[in-house]
C-alpha cells in the first residue's frame, strides 16, 4: 500500500523536534504537590512554558498562583561555594533542571531544597528564598517539624544547621568511606521505591537514620567512551545473586544519643518455602516516625515474607504488628503502611479472590477494586487509587465507619491525588489531556495551570479487548487511510513489563508517539498482557520464574485477534516490534524466537542478560542464580543469538546507569560470533531515558530502518 504523495510526511516533520523540545511534553506540567495541613496552601514545580526545562517552585493559595522561588533569578543563580553538584538520593524521574524536589515543615511555613549543591530555604507566607551555608554539597534537606532545623546530607554524614543558617554540626558521621548516613541504597531507590533514607520525629529532637555500608557490594565501573580523559565512575550496583548493601536503622537525637534499632534477623513461622529460601531480612522497603513513634517495614531476600514494626525509640527494640506472605513474592503497595492516628494500620489485603486491596483496619476494601497506591489521610479520611478496569486509575476515599469507599475522580481516566486537610488536588490525564483541580470538601474552588504544549499529532486510539484473556490493547491507525487504501504494515510497540502499563484511558507521550508512527504508515498495535499491573495478583505473578513466555503469547495472540477482525487494514505478513528498557527486552525476544510472527525489531536499552540487574528486582521474578540457573538461561538472549533471521537494530545509551550498555554488547558480540547480522546504534552521553535532540532524532532513524526492513 502507497500512501498519496501529498500525505506523506517530509523532513519538514514537526513532532520528533517538538517531543525532543518538549522532553516528552513533561515540561509545564504541574507535579509534586504538597498541600498544608488546613488545606489553604499548595506548593509544587512546574516551569513557566512547555518548552521551559527550569523548573520552579510554585504556591498556590487563595485560587492565585505565586512564584516562591525561580533558580534563574540573581538571588538564586548566583550560587554559593559548592559548585559541584551531588549525586542525588533517587532517581526522581525529573526530565527538568531547577528544584527538581523539596521538602517542608509539619505547618508548610517553609520549604527547603538544593540548587548546585547549595542549600536553599524559602519562607512560603512570604519573603525570598535564603542560602544556608553547608559543610559542602548538600542533599536531600528536611525541614524539622517546626522549620527550626534543616537536616541534610553531605559527604555521606547527616548534619544539622539552624534555619537562620547557624549551628552547623554533624550528627552522624560515617566510619569508613563505603558507609552513609541519611541516604537510601540503590535497591531500595532503584527497585523498592523507598528514596528517603532520614524521617524527623513530630518533637523534631530525633531522627531516624539508615545507615548504609556498601562495602560488600560488587563496584561498577561507568565511562563515557566518548569523552576518554574523564576517569570511570564507580557504583556500587547489587546484582542478581550478588550480596546487597547492609541496611540498618538508628535513632539519632538532637543531643548526640544514638540507638540503634533492633530489626529481626529474619522470618519465622509462616515463610513460604521454595526452591530458593532466604529468610534474611536483608530489605527496609518503608520507614516512617509519626505521633505513635517511627514505623519500619522489612523483606525478606527472597521476597516473601514482610513484616511491619513498631519501633521503640528509647530502647530501639521492635515489635511486629503486621505479617504477609506469598508464595511467589509480597506485592509493595506504594503509601503502605499508614498508621492513622487511632493507630489502626492501612496495608495490603486481599478482601476476596485475587483482588489488591486494602486492609484499614479491621475493614478492607470490596473485592473486584483493584488498589494501585495510598495517598495518604486527612479530615479523617483515607485516600487511595484504584479501579475496577484496569485501563482506569480513580482516586478513592474512605472514612471509617462508612459503607465503604466513595469515589473521588469523576470521568474516565487516570487520576492521583495530593491530600491536606479538607482539600484534594486531584490530578487527572482524560484521553482530551491533564488538568489540575483544587477540591474543597468535595467542590471545586480552582485549577492549577496545565502549560505542556499540545501535540502537533492527535491520538486516535481505537479501544480493543482482544482475545480469550480480554487484552487490553490500542489500535492506532493512520488519519489519513480510507476503505480501499490496502493493508498496512503492523507496528506493536507495547512496555508489557511488570509495573507499568501504557493501555489507559489517558493521552500520554506514548499515545502520541503512537499515533506518529501510524501517521508514518503503520498501524500500530499497543497491548498490556500478563504481567502488567491492574487486573490482580495472579495476573501479576503469572510471569513467576518465566519473564517472557506468556507476555510474548500475549502480544501474538492480540496481533492475532486484531488482525483477524480487520484483514482489510493489517498485513500480517510485514510485522515490527519496538520498545525501550523491558519492551525493547520483549522486540529483541520478538524477533529471535518468533521470526515467524515478526519481521523486524528495535530494541532500545534491553537487559538482555538478566544476571546483570540488580538482586530485588530480578530475584523477585528468577530466584537466585545459584540456585534457579536455569530460570536466569531461559530469560537470557545472549544463548539465542543464532536464532535471528530479522533485521534487529540494537540501540543503547552509553551511560545508562540502570540497564548497563554490557547488555547491548554482550547480545551484540553473540550476535557476531553467530554469523547474523545486525545493527547496533550508541548513544553517547545518553542514560536510560533519552532527552535533548536525540530524542527526536532517534524517532526517525527508528522510523527509516523499520521502513526498510519491511519494504515499506
Amino acid at each position: 500500500m502507497t500512501r498519496p504523495a501529498d500525505r506523506r510526511p517530509d523532513a519538514d516533520d514537526p513532532f520528533p523536534a517538538q517531543f525532543a523540545r518538549t522532553r516528552r511534553f513533561s515540561l509545564g506540567v504541574p507535579h509534586r504537590f504538597t498541600v498544608s495541613p488546613d488545606g489553604t496552601r499548595v506548593l509544587f514545580l512546574r516551569g513557566t512554558s512547555g518548552s521551559d526545562p527550569v523548573n520552579r517552585l510554585w504556591l498556590y493559595e487563595n485560587g492565585t498562583e505565586r512564584l516562591l522561588a525561580d533558580p534563574l533569578a540573581p538571588d538564586l543563580a548566583e550560587t554559593g561555594p559548592p559548585q559541584e553538584t551531588p549525586a542525588r538520593p533517587a532517581r526522581p524521574g525529573e526530565t527538568s533542571s531547577g528544584v527538581v524536589a523539596y521538602a517542608t515543615d509539619a505547618s508548610m511555613s517553609v520549604a527547603a531544597f538544593t540548587l548546585a549543591g547549595t542549600l536553599r530555604l524559602v519562607p512560603v507566607r512570604g519573603g525570598p528564598p535564603r542560602l544556608l551555608p553547608t559543610a559542602g554539597p548538600a542533599v536531600d534537606p528536611r525541614p524539622s517539624p517546626d522549620g527550626s532545623l534543616i537536616a541534610y546530607v553531605c559527604g555521606g554524614a547527616l548534619r544539622t544547621v539552624r534555619s537562620d543558617g547557624t549551628g552547623d554540626r554533624a550528627l552522624a558521621e560515617p566510619e569508613g568511606e563505603h558507609i552513609t548516613y541519611g541516604l537510601s541504597d540503590h535497591v531500595s531507590r532503584e527497585s523498592v521505591g523507598r528514596a528517603r533514607g532520614h524521617w524527623w520525629s513530630p518533637s523534631g529532637d530525633a531522627l531516624l537514620v539508615a545507615r548504609v555500608d556498601t562495602s560488600r557490594v560488587r563496584r561498577r565501573y561507568l565511562t563515557d567512551p566518548a569523552h576518554p580523559e574523564r576517569p570511570p565512575r564507580a557504583l556500587p550496583y547489587p546484582a542478581a545473586g550478588t550480596p546487597n548493601a547492609d541496611v540498618s536503622l538508628y535513632v539519632v537525637r538532637l543531643s548526640g544519643e544514638r540507638v540503634r534499632v533492633r530489626l529481626p534477623a529474619a522470618a519465622g513461622t509462616g515463610h513460604p518455602e521454595g526452591a530458593w529460601t532466604d529468610r534474611a531480612f536483608e530489605y527496609v522497603v518503608a520507614a516512617g516516625w509519626d505521633e505513635r513513634g517511627p514505623l519500619v517495614t522489612v523483606q525478606s531476600r527472597d521476597q516473601r515474607s514482610v513484616y511491619v514494626l513498631e519501633v521503640d525509640p528509647e530502647t530501639g527494640a521492635t515489635t511486629t504488628v503486621h505479617r504477609a506472605h506469598d508464595p511467589a513474592w509480597v506485592a509493595l503497595r506504594p503509601g503502605t503502611p499508614l498508621r492513622l492516628p487511632t493507630g489502626a494500620l492501612v496495608v495490603p489485603a486481599r478482601p476476596g479472590g485475587d483482588t489488591q486491596g486494602l486492609a484499614i483496619g479491621a475493614v478492607r476494601t470490596p473485592p473486584g477494586l483493584q488498589v494501585r497506591e495510598v495517598l495518604g489521610a486527612a479530615d479523617g479520611r483515607v485516600y487511595f487509587t484504584g479501579g475496577d478496569e484496569p485501563t482506569e486509575i480513580h482516586v478513592w476515599s474512605y472514612r471509617p465507619g462508612d459503607a465503604g469507599p466513595v469515589r473521588v475522580s469523576g470521568v474516565p481516566g487516570v487520576h492521583t491525588a495530593a491530600v491536606g486537610g479538607p482539600v484534594v488536588v486531584l490530578d487527572s490525564r482524560t484521553p482530551d489531556g491533564q488538568t489540575v483541580t483544587v477540591l474543597r470538601s468535595g467542590a471545586e474552588v480552582g485549577r492549577i495551570a496545565v502549560l505542556a504544549e499540545e501535540p502537533v499529532v492527535t491520538p486516535r486510539p481505537l479501544a480493543l479487548s482482544l482475545g480469550r484473556r480480554e487484552l487490553r490493547s490500542r489500535l492506532y491507525l493512520p488519519s489519513w487511510h480510507r476503505p480501499g487504501d490496502g493493508p498496512l504494515p503492523v507496528l506493536l510497540s507495547p512496555y508489557a513489563g511488570h509495573g507499568m502499563q501504557v493501555v489507559l484511558r489517558a493521552r500520554a507521550w506514548w499515545t502520541a508517539v503512537a499515533q506518529w508512527f501510524a501517521e508514518q504508515g503503520f498501524a500500530v498495535l499497543v497491548t498490556d498482557g500478563r504481567g502488567t499491573p491492574g487486573r490482580g495478583e495472579a495476573w501479576e505473578k503469572s510471569v513467576h520464574g518465566d519473564r517472557l513466555t506468556a507476555v510474548l503469547d500475549d502480544q501474538i495472540d492480540a496481533l492475532r485477534a486484531v488482525a483477524a477482525a480487520r484483514p482489510e487494514q493489517l498485513d500480517t505478513g510485514r510485522v515490527a516490534v519496538r520498545g525501550w528498557s523491558f519492551a525493547g527486552y520483549l522486540a529483541a525476544a520478538a524477533v529471535l524466537r518468533h521470526p515467524e510472527v515478526f519481521h523486524a525489531a528495535v530494541a532500545g536499552a534491553a537487559p538482555a542478560d538478566r544476571l546483570l540487574y540488580d538482586t530485588h528486582w530480578e530475584e523477585r521474578f528468577l530466584g537466585h542464580p545459584d540456585v534457579l540457573p536455569e530460570n536466569y538461561a531461559r530469560n537470557s538472549l545472549l544463548d539465542e543469538a543464532a536464532s535471528l533471521r530479522r533485521p534487529l537494530m540494537l540501540v543503547h545509551g552509553l551511560a545508562d546507569d540502570n540497564v548497563t550498555v554490557a547488555h547491548t554488547l554482550r547480545l551484540s558480540a553473540a550476535l557476531l560470533a553467530a554469523g547474523r547480522p545486525h545493527t547496533v546504534l550508541p548513544l553517547p552521553g545518553a542514560g536510560h531515558r533519552i532527552g535533548g535532540r536525540a530524542a527526536g532524532g532517534l524517532l526517525l532513524l527508528e522510523r527509516d530502518f523499520l521502513r526498510r526492513s519491511l519494504g515499506v
